[in-house]
């Protein structure tokens, strides 16, 4: 089951974040299941439709973004996932990049429950042309 979790994880980024494929929501995010912080530490995104408006806001503000997986590890239900998103340029020409952390608990082969954890720091800092 962890290899397969791993697969889909993987799928996940790969189509939703890379490709920007909309219907792999459809298809893999459970009806019921959750993502906590993203795009916000606080926030909590319930269901696919709204997982599907918050991609595109992410999407339109950072349209030349890419995720890199650094690593994955599984165990059971649950996938843990090290990545860092490239996110284009600042107004000023400064490459934009991101760490983070997301740790995905799968059910009947769909997403159900997300945590993520980003290097905001970083991303205002870059904009900023401090870092």
């Amino acid at each position: 089951m962890s290899e397969t979790n791993k697969a889909l994880a993987r799928r996940w980024f790969e189509e939703v974040w890379n490709q920007k494929n909309v219907a792999t929501i459809e298809e893999l995010y459970h009806p019921d299941g959750q993502s906590k912080g993203l795009p916000d530490p606080d926030s909590v995104i319930r269901g696919p439709e709204a997982f599907k408006q918050v991609h595109r806001n992410l999407l339109s503000s950072f349209p030349d973004q890419h995720m890199s997986l650094e690593e994955l590890v599984a165990e059971g239900d649950w996938v843990a996932v090290r990545w860092i998103a490239s996110l284009g340029h600042s107004p000023a020409g400064k490459a934009l990049s991101m760490n983070g952390s997301s740790f995905v608990r799968f059910h009947q082969g769909k997403i159900i429950e997300g945590w993520n954890q980003m290097d905001f720091t970083k991303l205002r800092l870059q904009m900023e042309d401090k870092a």
